[in-house]
């Protein structure tokens, strides 16, 4: 079943130089596609909207602080069971957790700054992309 899910590069991805190499990963599994794609810094607004149900835990404030210390590249991503794939290409939250040959794993080094965000779910990925990208719909 073809889906889309919604991946976020996050402000250490752009920093490091790693958007090409991330998204020649994500490409190169299992023909999908990325249809929309943009550079952008995320406001306040978005930040709380997207990060809402975060909101009272100890590391909230920090992965605010931390989301919006850069540029993000925000991506559509579609393809057959591509919420699921990605999330595996993407590896654990954790970096140190994280096998080799996944992004986090092979870039990755502390939790808060993990390279890359991608929707958990179908419920989540139609949320995110609405928030991320009203356009499409």
């Amino acid at each position: 079943m073809t889906q889309r899910t919604l991946v976020i590069l996050k402000p250490d991805a752009v920093r490091r130089g790693l958007i090409g190499e991330i998204i020649g990963r994500i490409e190169r599994k299992a023909g999908w596609s990325v249809p929309a794609m943009e550079l952008r810094t995320l406001d306040q607004e978005t930040l709380e909207t997207h990060y809402g149900e975060h909101k009272g835990k100890p590391f909230y404030e920090p992965l605010m602080g931390f989301m919006a210390s850069g540029p993000v590249v925000v991506l559509v991503v579609e393809g057959e069971r591509v919420i699921e794939g990605v999330r595996q290409l993407a590896g654990p939250t954790d970096p140190i957790a994280a096998a080799p040959g996944s992004i986090r794993g092979d870039f990755g080094s502390i939790t808060r700054e993990n390279l890359i965000h991608a929707s958990d779910s179908e419920e989540s990925a139609e949320r995110e992309l609405k928030l991320f990208f009203p356009v499409l719909g």
